[in-house]
């Protein structure tokens, strides 16, 4: 059956409804359930990905509450359905404040629905590639307060910036403008994967760069080790995404072929 907005048969495909679509959510059209199922049909295990991805996003959050963080911006966030950063955070802390980042005025509108309600999360529209821009928008500074830590999330979304030093400065522009004892938690498509070295990781970029205008960029270890320059990494440092603290009563999806979840995440600390 389908349960996603009605009268949307035209809406072009965005990254942020096709990862929806690979978690299994509801908010997302059928252009992005064609995109999506086209990648699918060359990685049939992209929905697992997606969700070892966002397993490593309720670590990482939950250990940054428990490390006194009251503030998230979570920046090219897609749509938060279940399982998403003011859940995971507002759990035990209620009064935790959350401010949703995209570029997808869609998305920021599905957002602001499923927010309704919620005076401690809202959701805007700007680009993260502006970071000036985002950090003086008017929502932004009245939900969160830049002098006090803020958890920077950035999960699943760098590899959109194929820029390495547009990604990095962009980065390094956000981190440097958020007060001591706050965090950067980012996850990235690994280069060290099989994936990208196959005919298949150039069908699934194409069908991003036709589909979504968005482009898509796989990179190392290493390189995703320079996102957290000047920060104190926390360990186990960038890790496969089940690698990082996982919970000891959840069987890890990929240990016997760490590779194969497709991705580098870690956690930073701004001293």
């Amino acid at each position: 059956m389908d349960t996603a907005p009605q009268g949307n048969a035209q809406k072009p495909a965005t990254a942020a409804r096709m990862y929806d679509y690979y978690l299994g959510g509801i908010h997302n059209f059928p252009a992005d359930r064609e995109a999506a199922e086209k990648v699918i049909a060359q990685f049939p295990f992209m929905p697992v990905l997606a969700r070892a991805n966002r397993a490593f996003l309720r670590r990482g959050v939950r250990h940054l509450v428990d490390a006194g963080v009251r503030q998230f911006l979570d920046l090219g966030s897609g749509i938060p359905t279940v399982g998403n950063v003011h859940e995971i955070a507002q759990e035990n802390r209620p009064d935790t404040r959350v401010v949703y980042v995209d570029i997808d005025p869609v998305a920021v509108a599905e957002s602001l629905e499923i927010l309704d309600g919620n005076e401690w999360a809202t959701a805007v529209r700007a680009d993260l590639c502006n970071p000036r821009a985002v950090l003086d928008h008017s929502e932004v500074r009245r939900v969160l307060d830049l002098d006090q830590p803020i958890g920077l999330v950035m999960a699943a979304v760098l590899h959109f910036v194929p820029d390495d030093a547009e990604a990095y400065d962009v980065v390094a522009q956000f981190v440097s403008a958020l007060a001591p004892g706050s965090y950067l938690l980012a996850s990235h498509i690994a280069a060290e994967s099989f994936m990208p070295t196959s005919d298949q990781m150039k069908t699934a970029s194409d069908v991003y760069q036709r589909r979504t205008t968005t482009p898509v960029a796989a990179r190392t270890r290493s390189d995703v080790q320079r996102f957290f320059a000047g920060l104190e990494l926390l360990e186990p440092g960038v890790v496969w995404p089940h690698e990082w603290r996982p919970d000891e009563d959840v069987p890890a999806e990929f240990a016997d072929n760490p590779q194969h979840s497709g991705g580098w995440v870690g956690v930073g600390r701004k001293i």
